[in-house]
Protein backbone atom coordinates (compact mmCIF):
# COMPACT_ATOMS: atom_id res chain seq x y z
CA UNK A 1 0.00 0.00 0.00
CA UNK A 2 1.24 3.47 -0.60
CA UNK A 3 2.54 5.99 1.76
CA UNK A 4 0.00 7.89 3.11
CA UNK A 5 1.29 11.49 4.57
CA UNK A 6 -1.55 13.76 6.57
CA UNK A 7 -0.66 17.53 6.03
CA UNK A 8 -2.50 19.44 9.20
CA UNK A 9 -5.13 21.78 8.08
CA UNK A 10 -3.80 25.15 6.77
CA UNK A 11 -3.80 28.28 8.55
CA UNK A 12 -6.26 31.23 6.64
CA UNK A 13 -4.51 33.50 4.17
CA UNK A 14 -4.61 36.79 3.73
CA UNK A 15 -5.00 38.46 0.30
CA UNK A 16 -3.97 36.53 -3.17
CA UNK A 17 -2.05 33.54 -1.16
CA UNK A 18 -1.00 32.49 -4.58
CA UNK A 19 2.12 30.16 -5.49
CA UNK A 20 5.57 31.94 -5.34
CA UNK A 21 7.54 29.60 -7.32
CA UNK A 22 7.97 28.69 -10.83
CA UNK A 23 6.43 25.15 -9.98
CA UNK A 24 3.63 25.88 -7.72
CA UNK A 25 2.57 28.40 -10.19
CA UNK A 26 2.58 25.66 -12.88
CA UNK A 27 0.10 23.67 -10.38
CA UNK A 28 -2.07 26.40 -9.97
CA UNK A 29 -2.15 27.13 -13.96
CA UNK A 30 -3.32 23.67 -14.01
CA UNK A 31 -6.72 23.89 -11.60
CA UNK A 32 -7.14 27.22 -13.43
CA UNK A 33 -7.66 25.31 -16.78
CA UNK A 34 -10.15 22.42 -14.87
CA UNK A 35 -12.22 24.87 -13.52
CA UNK A 36 -14.98 25.47 -15.62
CA UNK A 37 -16.06 29.36 -14.46
CA UNK A 38 -13.77 32.11 -12.65
CA UNK A 39 -16.64 32.25 -10.57
CA UNK A 40 -16.04 29.03 -9.47
CA UNK A 41 -12.01 29.78 -9.06
CA UNK A 42 -12.97 32.89 -6.80
CA UNK A 43 -15.10 30.62 -4.50
CA UNK A 44 -12.86 27.66 -4.24
CA UNK A 45 -10.08 30.36 -3.35
CA UNK A 46 -12.35 32.28 -0.96
CA UNK A 47 -12.80 28.75 1.13
CA UNK A 48 -8.96 27.47 0.92
CA UNK A 49 -7.82 31.40 1.81
CA UNK A 50 -10.45 31.55 5.01
CA UNK A 51 -9.17 28.05 6.64
CA UNK A 52 -12.56 26.13 5.58
CA UNK A 53 -10.39 23.04 4.49
CA UNK A 54 -9.57 20.30 6.59
CA UNK A 55 -6.20 18.29 6.71
CA UNK A 56 -5.08 17.18 3.22
CA UNK A 57 -4.17 13.35 3.21
CA UNK A 58 -1.97 12.91 -0.26
CA UNK A 59 -1.66 9.35 -1.12
CA UNK A 60 0.26 8.63 -4.84
CA UNK A 61 -2.21 9.63 -7.23
CA UNK A 62 -4.38 11.22 -4.43
CA UNK A 63 -5.66 13.81 -2.06
CA UNK A 64 -8.19 13.54 0.29
CA UNK A 65 -9.56 16.58 2.56
CA UNK A 66 -13.08 17.62 4.19
CA UNK A 67 -14.62 21.11 3.23
CA UNK A 68 -17.25 23.42 5.43
CA UNK A 69 -19.44 26.00 3.93
CA UNK A 70 -22.51 27.59 5.34
CA UNK A 71 -24.32 24.62 3.56
CA UNK A 72 -22.32 21.78 5.52
CA UNK A 73 -19.47 19.60 5.73
CA UNK A 74 -18.05 17.92 2.06
CA UNK A 75 -15.42 15.50 1.63
CA UNK A 76 -13.63 15.80 -1.75
CA UNK A 77 -11.32 13.24 -2.85
CA UNK A 78 -8.90 14.46 -6.21
CA UNK A 79 -6.91 12.50 -8.55
CA UNK A 80 -3.53 12.54 -10.52
CA UNK A 81 -2.03 10.45 -12.96
CA UNK A 82 0.51 8.34 -10.89
CA UNK A 83 4.05 7.45 -13.49
CA UNK A 84 4.18 4.02 -14.11
CA UNK A 85 7.07 2.14 -13.32
CA UNK A 86 9.39 2.68 -16.33
CA UNK A 87 8.91 6.40 -15.32
CA UNK A 88 9.47 6.37 -12.04
CA UNK A 89 12.82 4.69 -12.50
CA UNK A 90 14.25 7.26 -15.01
CA UNK A 91 12.91 9.82 -12.43
CA UNK A 92 15.25 8.60 -9.70
CA UNK A 93 18.10 8.58 -12.77
CA UNK A 94 17.35 11.82 -13.17
CA UNK A 95 17.72 13.05 -9.57
CA UNK A 96 20.83 10.82 -9.24
CA UNK A 97 22.27 12.00 -12.30
CA UNK A 98 23.84 15.36 -10.26
CA UNK A 99 24.13 15.01 -6.94
CA UNK A 100 23.13 18.97 -6.13
CA UNK A 101 19.39 17.58 -7.18
CA UNK A 102 18.64 15.79 -4.06
CA UNK A 103 19.82 18.52 -2.08
CA UNK A 104 17.74 20.84 -3.91
CA UNK A 105 14.62 18.71 -3.60
CA UNK A 106 15.77 18.37 0.16
CA UNK A 107 15.97 21.84 0.27
CA UNK A 108 12.36 22.50 -1.01
CA UNK A 109 13.41 23.22 -4.52
CA UNK A 110 12.70 21.84 -7.94
CA UNK A 111 15.55 22.58 -10.56
CA UNK A 112 13.98 23.55 -13.99
CA UNK A 113 17.07 21.03 -15.28
CA UNK A 114 15.77 18.11 -13.61
CA UNK A 115 12.38 18.59 -14.70
CA UNK A 116 13.14 18.61 -18.38
CA UNK A 117 15.56 15.65 -17.96
CA UNK A 118 13.00 13.64 -16.51
CA UNK A 119 9.95 14.69 -19.13
CA UNK A 120 12.58 13.64 -21.89
CA UNK A 121 12.22 10.17 -20.25
CA UNK A 122 8.27 10.76 -20.05
CA UNK A 123 8.47 11.19 -16.28
CA UNK A 124 6.36 14.65 -16.51
CA UNK A 125 5.53 16.01 -13.22
CA UNK A 126 3.75 18.88 -13.98
CA UNK A 127 0.31 18.28 -13.94
CA UNK A 128 -2.00 19.99 -16.23
CA UNK A 129 -5.93 20.59 -16.25
CA UNK A 130 -7.27 17.48 -17.75
CA UNK A 131 -5.27 15.26 -15.52
CA UNK A 132 -7.05 16.46 -12.98
CA UNK A 133 -10.47 14.43 -11.67
CA UNK A 134 -12.43 15.01 -8.83
CA UNK A 135 -15.22 13.97 -6.87
CA UNK A 136 -16.82 15.78 -3.68
CA UNK A 137 -19.91 14.69 -1.34
CA UNK A 138 -21.37 18.17 -2.29
CA UNK A 139 -25.05 17.88 -4.89
CA UNK A 140 -23.08 20.70 -7.57
CA UNK A 141 -22.48 18.91 -10.94
CA UNK A 142 -19.02 20.51 -12.14
CA UNK A 143 -16.33 18.72 -11.83
CA UNK A 144 -14.43 20.33 -10.26
CA UNK A 145 -16.71 21.91 -7.87
CA UNK A 146 -15.64 25.07 -5.67
CA UNK A 147 -15.15 22.57 -3.05
CA UNK A 148 -13.05 20.87 -4.95
CA UNK A 149 -11.24 23.91 -6.52
CA UNK A 150 -10.48 24.79 -2.43
CA UNK A 151 -8.80 21.46 -1.84
CA UNK A 152 -6.51 22.14 -5.50
CA UNK A 153 -5.82 25.37 -4.70
CA UNK A 154 -4.58 24.20 -1.06
CA UNK A 155 -1.99 21.52 -2.37
CA UNK A 156 -1.02 24.30 -4.49
CA UNK A 157 0.38 25.71 -1.33
CA UNK A 158 1.44 22.36 -0.25
CA UNK A 159 3.70 21.73 -3.70
CA UNK A 160 4.77 25.63 -3.42
CA UNK A 161 6.12 24.91 -0.03
CA UNK A 162 7.65 21.47 -1.08
CA UNK A 163 8.06 20.29 -4.67
CA UNK A 164 8.16 16.25 -3.04
CA UNK A 165 4.56 16.82 -2.22
CA UNK A 166 4.53 16.91 -6.56
CA UNK A 167 6.95 13.48 -6.32
CA UNK A 168 4.48 11.95 -4.13
CA UNK A 169 1.71 12.69 -5.95
CA UNK A 170 3.13 11.23 -9.18
CA UNK A 171 4.01 7.99 -7.20
CA UNK A 172 7.33 8.18 -5.81
CA UNK A 173 6.86 9.47 -2.19
CA UNK A 174 9.84 10.99 -0.01
CA UNK A 175 11.12 7.92 1.85
CA UNK A 176 10.74 5.59 -1.32
CA UNK A 177 12.60 8.19 -3.73
CA UNK A 178 15.85 8.22 -1.02
CA UNK A 179 15.66 4.61 -0.80
CA UNK A 180 15.84 4.35 -4.48
CA UNK A 181 18.67 6.92 -4.39
CA UNK A 182 20.66 4.52 -2.38
CA UNK A 183 20.12 1.44 -3.67
CA UNK A 184 22.00 3.12 -6.54
CA UNK A 185 24.86 4.24 -4.66
CA UNK A 186 25.36 0.78 -3.45
CA UNK A 187 25.02 -0.16 -7.12
CA UNK A 188 21.77 -1.10 -7.77
CA UNK A 189 18.95 0.19 -10.45
CA UNK A 190 16.43 2.81 -10.19
CA UNK A 191 14.14 -0.14 -11.33
CA UNK A 192 12.12 -2.21 -9.12
CA UNK A 193 13.91 -5.65 -7.14
CA UNK A 194 11.30 -7.53 -9.07
CA UNK A 195 12.19 -6.37 -12.68
CA UNK A 196 13.94 -9.12 -13.94
CA UNK A 197 14.78 -7.91 -17.68
CA UNK A 198 18.73 -8.49 -16.81
CA UNK A 199 19.02 -4.69 -17.91
CA UNK A 200 19.87 -3.31 -14.22
CA UNK A 201 18.68 0.21 -15.21
CA UNK A 202 20.37 1.12 -18.57
CA UNK A 203 24.37 1.97 -18.04
CA UNK A 204 23.95 1.83 -13.97
CA UNK A 205 23.23 5.21 -13.89
CA UNK A 206 25.02 6.50 -10.35
CA UNK A 207 25.72 2.99 -9.16
CA UNK A 208 28.28 2.70 -6.90
CA UNK A 209 28.64 6.79 -7.00
CA UNK A 210 30.66 7.70 -3.35
CA UNK A 211 29.76 11.44 -4.21
CA UNK A 212 26.29 10.63 -4.86
CA UNK A 213 26.48 8.72 -1.41
CA UNK A 214 28.12 12.14 0.83
CA UNK A 215 25.37 14.23 -1.10
CA UNK A 216 22.72 11.95 0.18
CA UNK A 217 23.86 12.16 3.51
CA UNK A 218 24.50 15.90 3.44
CA UNK A 219 21.59 16.71 1.71
CA UNK A 220 19.39 14.64 4.60
CA UNK A 221 21.85 16.17 7.36
CA UNK A 222 20.89 19.55 6.16
CA UNK A 223 17.49 19.24 6.34
CA UNK A 224 16.91 17.80 9.81
CA UNK A 225 18.97 21.10 10.57
CA UNK A 226 16.81 22.97 8.99
CA UNK A 227 13.61 21.49 10.19
CA UNK A 228 15.54 21.95 13.74
CA UNK A 229 15.91 25.08 13.83
CA UNK A 230 12.61 26.35 12.49
CA UNK A 231 10.76 24.07 15.76
CA UNK A 232 13.10 26.13 17.96
CA UNK A 233 12.30 29.45 16.51
CA UNK A 234 8.56 28.67 16.38
CA UNK A 235 8.93 27.70 20.10
CA UNK A 236 10.93 31.14 20.78
CA UNK A 237 14.28 29.26 21.68
CA UNK A 238 17.16 32.17 20.35
CA UNK A 239 19.85 30.12 20.96
CA UNK A 240 20.57 28.00 18.20
CA UNK A 241 23.90 28.49 16.84
CA UNK A 242 24.99 25.51 17.37
CA UNK A 243 22.75 24.32 14.46
CA UNK A 244 23.92 26.52 12.16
Amino acid sequence: MSAVVSHPPLAPRRGAARATTWWGRAFVRALEEAAFTERDLRLGRGLARSGSVGGISITAGRLVAAVSDPHGLFTVDARLPVLDAAAQAWLVEAVAAEAGRVGALLAGDLPHDLVEHADEGGAELLPFGSELETTCTCEGWLDPCPHALAVLSQAAWLVDDDPLVLLHLRGLPRDDLLARLHALTAGGSALDPGDDDGGGGGDGGAGGDPALETALDTAQDAAARAARVVRLLEAGDDAIDHLL
